[in-house]
C-alpha cells in the first residue's frame, strides 16, 4: 500500500543563505556556519548561479588542498543549480535530490530564489511520516504483540554458571533475572512474579 503525501516543499523550506560569485571560500563558510546552513546559494545578479555544500568545502577544497582565503566560490560551486518550485510535492523532490545525489536544493518561485530544501529537512519530516503511514495502514494498534524470546550469553544469575541460552524472566514485568535453561526449568513460576 502505497501512501502519497501532499506535502509541498514550501511547508518546509527555510530562508536561503546567499553569496556573490566573487566571494572568497572562507566568507562563504563562515557565514553558512553563523546561521547553520548545510548550503550556500551563489547569486548573480539576485540570480542564482551556482551552490555550495559542506562536501564541497570537504572535495574540493580540504581534499584538493586549496587556500580558502584566495579561492572564489565561483571556482568550486555546482552549476547549472538544479532547483525546485515551492508547490512541488516534498516526495517527488526528495526522490530528485536522492537519485541526483543533491544535498541541498534552492526553491525558484516566479524566477526569484524564495527558499531553499536540504536533506536534513527531510529527515527531520521522517518520524511523522513514518507514524502517518503506520496509522493509516493500521499497523499501530494498542494491542501489545508479544515479542520472541531473545537469548543471551552470560552468566546466570540463579546459579552463576556460564550460559549461551541466557533469557530475561518476568512474565509480566519482562524484567526479572536472567536465567539459564536449567534454571528456569526449576521455577514452574518466575520468581519474581
Amino acid at each position: 500500500m502505497v501512501f502519497e503525501s501532499n506535502i509541498r516543499v514550501s511547508d518546509i523550506m527555510v530562508e536561503p543563505v546567499t553569496c556573490v560569485r566573487d566571494s572568497t571560500v572562507r566568507e562563504a563558510a563562515t557565514l553558512m556556519n553563523s546561521v547553520n546552513s548545510r548550503g550556500i546559494v551563489i547569486i548573480d545578479k539576485n540570480n542564482p548561479v551556482g551552490i555550495l555544500t559542506e562536501t564541497d568545502f570537504v572535495e574540493k577544497i580540504a581534499a584538493e588542498r586549496r587556500d580558502p582565503e584566495s579561492t572564489l566560490v565561483c571556482d568550486i560551486m555546482t552549476s547549472p543549480v538544479i532547483t525546485a518550485a515551492p508547490e512541488e510535492l516534498l516526495s517527488s523532490t526528495g526522490k530528485k535530490m536522492s537519485s541526483m545525489k543533491i544535498r541541498c536544493m534552492p526553491v525558484i518561485a516566479n524566477g526569484e530564489l524564495i527558499g531553499i530544501v536540504s536533506e536534513g529537512d527531510l529527515a527531520k519530516l521522517a518520524p511523522i511520516l513514518i507514524e502517518n503511514a503506520a496509522e493509516r495502514s493500521g499497523i499501530c494498534s494498542d494491542a501489545r504483540f508479544e515479542r520472541d524470546p531473545v537469548s543471551l550469553a552470560g552468566y546466570c544469575e540463579n546459579c552463576e554458571n556460564y550460559s549461551y541460552d541466557l533469557r530475561q524472566t518476568g512474565a509480566v514485568s519482562g524484567r526479572g533475572p536472567l536465567l539459564c535453561a536449567e534454571c528456569r526449568d526449576l521455577f514452574v513460576k518466575d520468581p519474581i512474579d
